[in-house]
């Protein structure tokens, strides 16, 4: 009997999942009867739903069609999988989000979610899988089913979340014991890092128009981000940039408002010095006059080794602060921060549906966007700024930009401060705003509120070139066009950085001795960047020389002590001396003279666009073909930003980082957009969409939004349904 009973088990068991995988079919199918995809001349991916949860299926599996890859690698990093991938060398990073991302906790709020929520969440899982099941050529790398649950661990669009900010190295000297001592991690230097953002708000009344106009641009890594278009009968309509894998526009605008967010040290997280004993064989930390028990935690991180999949396990340690992250001294350190997910997904998607700034408003009450700023403006003429969002109150008597006492009751979070309580601004009386990850206490020039008005702690931020220039650029502007708004703001070309700096150079060299042998050697180049303009351009051999001398000052200053909240090229200028100064132009010179026969090098020659892979970490060739940039590092004050540098295979320099989606938005009677993706739309490089937009991006010539229907199918290149061919 037992062989007959094993087969009826057996066919049981098939047939179940059979009839499960038709189900799920139906639904698919359901799903994609319901949806329309509309690309445009571009690529750009016009989705058009019944129920936001159509429209959800439908942008995720157009998602797909343009990179899976991308879509599939964020959810492996959100969920703690990297190491099954891509191996040991992924451990820590893993179990970092494995402090936070327990599935069977998420699950469970996935189930809690409201109901609302909860279909936009199936419709997502039923996009991916829908496309997986339509495209079997494409073989994921892990994740071969999603679930519905799994949107929850990646809730909010940031290119670096909060998470993000705790050390590997950290927890692999804290948890790591003695395993694994030739595994190092590059941390992200958060202070020199040029990922960053411009967001600017221009009032009814500085306008051409009449109408409110508004400026998003995010400095991310290239390709991070797509652009999407999401309309449904329930009353969506958002157009702007979708971090990949994610179902709301995170930088976007809808014919009602738009918003942009910036990044900001609006103080969201803090690190807790605790006093650890062990007592009857379990750690216990003080807190007031009373030791609390850890609450432990076995994780296990699964990680590839050849073709074997191994797996570590790990005793974490958590107080009411949060988890232990590092040690220091004879201290554990935890951290707090917010851990909202339900929360946080549901302010980024309802916000893409709000229809003035009293619902804007209310969205932000719900407090979750913890890493960012926002700017916003719209249809009515309001323009508005939040520094930060998620900010918990503190008592102020301590130092809350270093590690506090967590055996102290009295450095507990006191709940989170009201919207009106923080940096909040809203039709400013100058007629608009900027923030450029700078100090928000220059956002309106000499209009600004004032530092002393509120606790030190909720704006760490420092004034930075960028913040500088756009203040002193806005601060003169009538009459705006949309154009001009892209034209003489947001690419307006000047390098404040040099400002200070170039005079200085110039006058150690006229100090110099007439026998001094560098007074020869930097005659002609200092006399390129005495006439220079402090403009970056592709023509421009004095940003040449200004970009390669920056660099080697910058490298000078490294081990400087310095206040944390001075202007960096305020320092630079007054604490090296000439000779130093000196000395560091002559390693440019000495530079620029190695990797291109000369000193006197065209900026454009050196700094280069090229897409000729979609690695998620770019491959460049200096025997390929490239296009010329010439725009700068964010760090220069170039407000179009464009992170480049030599590779070890190269000497030309190659971008990877800084504006990569870009929109200018008027809100009038219709609202009318111009935006420009780096490359282009797909991720495929046999696509005529992989860099239909260089060239433009090159030359900052933005192409014409396709926001109404009508303009849609104007432009139409393609029209399917999820899984068909073109209707």
């Amino acid at each position: 009997m037992r062989p007959i009973f094993y087969f009826l088990q057996l066919f049981v068991l098939v047939f179940s999942h059979s009839l499960f995988a038709q189900t799920d079919l139906v639904i698919w199918e359901s799903y994609a009867s319901r949806t329309e995809i509309i690309r445009d001349q571009w690529g750009v991916p016009h989705i058009y739903g019944k129920t936001d949860a159509d429209a959800v299926f439908g942008m995720i599996y157009a998602q797909c069609e343009d990179d899976f890859n991308r879509v599939e690698t964020n959810y492996i990093n959100a969920m703690g999988r990297m190491a099954e991938v891509e191996g040991i060398s992924q451990l820590y990073i893993d179990l970092r989000m494995k402090l936070y991302i327990d599935p069977e906790v998420v699950k469970e709020e996935y189930q809690n979610s409201p109901q609302w929520l909860k279909s936009l969440m199936d419709a997502w899982a039923a996009g991916i899988n829908y496309y997986l099941h339509t495209h079997p050529e494409v073989q994921p790398k892990l994740i071969s089913q999603f679930e519905p649950w799994m949107a929850l661990t990646f809730s909010e669009g940031s290119i670096g979340g909060d998470i993000e900010t705790i050390s590997a190295n950290g927890l692999k000297s804290f948890y790591g014991e003695n395993s694994h001592q030739l595994l190092s991690y590059t941390e992200r230097d958060w202070e020199e890092d040029p990922r960053g953002s411009n967001g600017f708000a221009i009032a009814p009344k500085l306008t051409k128009s009449g109408n409110a106009m508004l400026m998003i641009n995010p400095h991310t890594s290239f390709y991070f981000r797509p652009e999407v278009h999401m309309v449904s009968e329930e009353g969506l309509n958002a157009y702007g940039a979708v971090t990949w894998g994610q179902f709301f526009i995170y930088q976007g605008f809808s014919e009602y408002n738009g918003w942009m967010h910036t990044s900001a040290k609006a103080d969201a997280i803090d690190h807790y010095a605790l006093t650890v004993e062990k007592r009857k064989g379990k750690y216990h930390y003080k807190f007031g006059k009373n030791w609390r028990p850890f609450t432990e935690k076995k994780i296990t991180v699964k990680y590839k080794e050849g073709n074997e999949l191994l797996e570590q396990e790990f005793t974490t340690f958590y107080s009411h602060h949060g988890p232990v992250i590092r040690s220091e001294g004879d201290k554990w350190i935890a951290i707090a921060l917010m851990v909202e997910r339900e929360k946080a997904l549901t302010q980024s998607y309802q916000r893409t549906k709000t229809k003035n700034h009293e619902e804007f408003k209310a969205n932000m009450n719900l407090k979750t966007n913890s890493s960012n700023s926002t700017v916003y403006a719209d249809k009515d003429g309001t323009i508005a700024y939040y520094h930060g969002n998620f900010i918990p109150k503190r008592d102020p008597q301590f130092d809350w930009r270093n590690v506090v006492d967590g055996s102290n009751p009295s450095t507990d979070w006191q709940g989170l401060h009201d919207i009106e309580e923080i940096i909040y601004i809203e039709n400013p009386n100058n007629g608009w705003i900027q923030h450029c990850n700078s100090d928000p206490f220059n956002a309106l020039g000499k209009d600004s509120p004032k530092r002393t008005d509120y606790p030190a702690y909720v704006a760490w931020d420092v004034e930075n070139a960028r913040g500088i220039n756009a203040v002193r650029i806005l601060s003169e502007v009538k009459e705006l066009t949309l154009e001009q708004l892209i034209t003489n703001v947001a690419y307006e070309p000047t390098l404040m950085a040099f400002e200070r700096l170039v005079p200085s150079l110039i006058k150690a060299h006229d100090e110099l001795p007439t026998h001094d042998t560098k007074k020869s050697k930097l005659k002609d180049p200092i006399n390129i960047l005495s006439e220079w303009d402090l403009k970056t351009g592709v023509s421009s051999v004095g940003t040449s020389l200004a970009v390669f001398w920056g660099n080697q000052l910058m490298a000078s200053i490294r081990n400087k002590e310095r206040a944390w909240d001075i202007y960096i090229f305020d320092f630079i200028t007054e604490a090296l001396s000439n000779e130093e100064k000196l000395e560091a132009f002559e390693q440019a010179i000495d530079k620029l003279v190695d990797d291109f026969g000369t000193w006197n090098t065209p900026w454009g020659e050196i700094n280069r666009f090229q897409r000729v892979t979609n690695d998620i970490q770019g491959k460049f060739y200096d025997e390929l073909p490239s296009l010329p940039i010439g725009y700068n590092a964010s760090v220069w004050g170039s407000l179009a930003a464009y992170g480049s540098r030599a590779y070890p295979n190269t000497k030309k320099w190659y971008g990877n980082v800084g504006n990569s989606f870009v929109a200018a938005v008027e809100f009038g009677e219709k609202v009318r957009a111009k935006s420009l993706l780096a490359g282009g739309q797909s991720g495929n490089p046999f696509s005529p969409h992989f860099v239909d937009q260089a060239e433009m991006y090159s030359q900052g010539e933005f192409k014409e939004v396709n926001y109404y229907r009508e303009d849609v199918l104007n432009h139409a290149r393609k029209r399917y349904r999820p899984g068909e061919s073109e209707l």
